[in-house]
């Protein structure tokens, strides 16, 4: 829609200030080497996939030799299991303990590298899945890497530093300070919707400061996106139009991802990582598999027996982090599930893909044989063939108990529920007691978050 009232191109000049003039000397001003790593990634993301992996081994050499130097619980586990860092060998590698979140809860100080004070480290502390606190720690050049890394496949989705962006997002951090108030005109130039508080009204407020701010980016949860796109759409609304959309910090279903781009016309570019070790894979603008992040992490999927899953094989990831040398995280088991690739993206990058990320282990269902259900891919089949549900929910308190919370949608009916309960005894077996309880809306995490499946067992 052309701008007739100036605002558009003095947003678009405010977008270039932004990017070429405040952001280089805001990191000029603050000693940040953010800006030149980017260009650096900018490059080397067109090297052949066999240079970046053998810049990715140079490095995991590095941070296992680092580690056994630094860290008192990798030198107990090296020593342990007569692993030698300084002669890689990536058969002994793949036979090291996973790293688990208990791990890191019960040897903090041990896993710390002995080079840096605590208090010289960032800090990162997250709720996880369980609600379960979990505070990791991470060096100045860690921080400045992810923040690379990020805005690299920013630039996938048309997404370029400078940009105004509409974000949805739990607990928004708000400028308070007169330094954060300046740094949100000129740097990080947000407009939140805060999805702890997610409702009619709030959504209206937020599509009138949209329709002020000219936002050029859409980013947030992939289910809050979808939130938002199903209002849009059922008020007819077609005058939001960014140009491009990033979904991140929950597995996006292909169904929502139609709702999205319907509403707003532009294809989404979904992003996968986490707190711990930043950012892992990203879709580009083919959106034909995630890009993996191999040039700062190594990535294994693995199946059940430890071994490593085949392409187009689900299997648990587990990430070795090459950059983090305050706290090293390596063969980490974040408790994600995904489906590795060997397929070649047509764009041409080096850097190679997996196919989708299919779940958390907390959010996988469990059968009485002792077989795991995909939670999410089984609320995905069901809302997308059965008419009449909004949304869903599976909680799974026992193995003989499963609980669904439903929000009915206008076109629900008794046929609805009978479909839903059917289609759940199929996937269990008889004797579960499978029940459907009627709710309002989905209630978030306090993150801000929402998910499809937890098993409580």
């Amino acid at each position: 829609m052309a701008a007739t009232d100036g605002i558009g191109p003095i947003m678009s000049l405010m977008s270039s200030l932004s990017r070429h003039v405040f952001h280089p000397l805001w990191d000029l001003k603050d000693g940040s080497r953010r800006l030149r790593i980017l260009r650096e990634l900018e490059r080397s993301q067109w090297l052949a996939l066999e240079t970046l992996k053998a810049r990715q081994a140079e490095r995991l050499s590095q941070i296992l030799r680092y580690a056994a130097a630094h860290c008192a619980y990798y030198e107990r586990i090296f020593r342990t299991h007569r692993f030698d860092p300084e002669h890689l060998r990536l058969p002994a590698f793949q036979e090291l303990p996973l790293l688990t979140k208990a791990n890191i809860r019960a040897s903090t100080d041990e896993i710390l590298s002995r080079e840096f004070a605590r208090s010289a480290l960032g800090e990162h502390r997250t709720g996880g899945s369980t609600g379960v606190a979990l505070t990791t720690y991470f060096d100045r050049d860690w921080r400045e890497i992810r923040a690379a890394d990020a805005l690299r496949s920013d630039q996938w989705a048309g997404c370029f530093h400078g940009m105004k962006i509409a974000a949805l997002w739990g607990n928004p951090p708000l400028p308070k300070t007169l330094k954060q108030r300046v740094r949100a005109l000129l740097i990080d130039r947000f407009i939140y919707l805060d999805t702890i508080d997610l409702n009619e009204r709030s959504i209206e407020d937020f599509i009138a400061r949209w329709r002020r701010a000219k936002p050029e980016i859409l980013f947030g949860h992939s289910h809050s996106l979808y939130m938002l796109a199903r209002y849009v759409n059922a008020q007819g609304i077609r005058d939001l139009r960014p140009r491009g959309i990033i979904s991140t910090s929950m597995m996006l279903l292909a169904s929502e991802r139609e709702v999205i781009e319907l509403a707003f016309g532009c294809k989404v570019t979904d992003r996968y990582g986490s707190e711990e070790v930043a950012l892992i894979a990203c879709e580009c603008e083919r959106h034909q598999g995630l890009h993996l992040n191999i040039e700062h992490l190594y990535v294994e999927f693995l199946r059940p027996d430890g071994t490593q899953a085949a392409p187009g094989e689900e299997g648990a990831i587990v990430i070795t982090d090459l950059i983090n040398r305050g706290m090293p995280f390596i063969r980490y088991r974040i408790e994600d599930v995904g489906v590795p690739s060997e397929r070649r993206c047509a764009c041409g990058r080096g850097l190679p893909l997996m196919e989708r990320v299919t779940g958390r282990v907390a959010d996988y269902l469990k059968r009485r044989d002792g077989s795991m259900v995909a939670g999410v891919s089984l609320v995905e089949r069901t809302l997308t063939a059965i008419p009449g549900l909004e949304q869903l929910q599976v909680v799974q308190p026992s193995l003989d108990d499963i609980v669904l919370k439903v929000v009915r949608a206008p076109d629900f009916s008794a046929a609805t529920e009978q479909a839903l309960l059917s289609e759940f005894r199929t996937v269990f077996g008889p004797g579960i007691n499978i029940r459907a309880e009627y709710v309002a809306h989905i209630p978030q995490e306090r993150s801000g978050k929402y998910r499809f499946s937890i098993c409580r067992i």
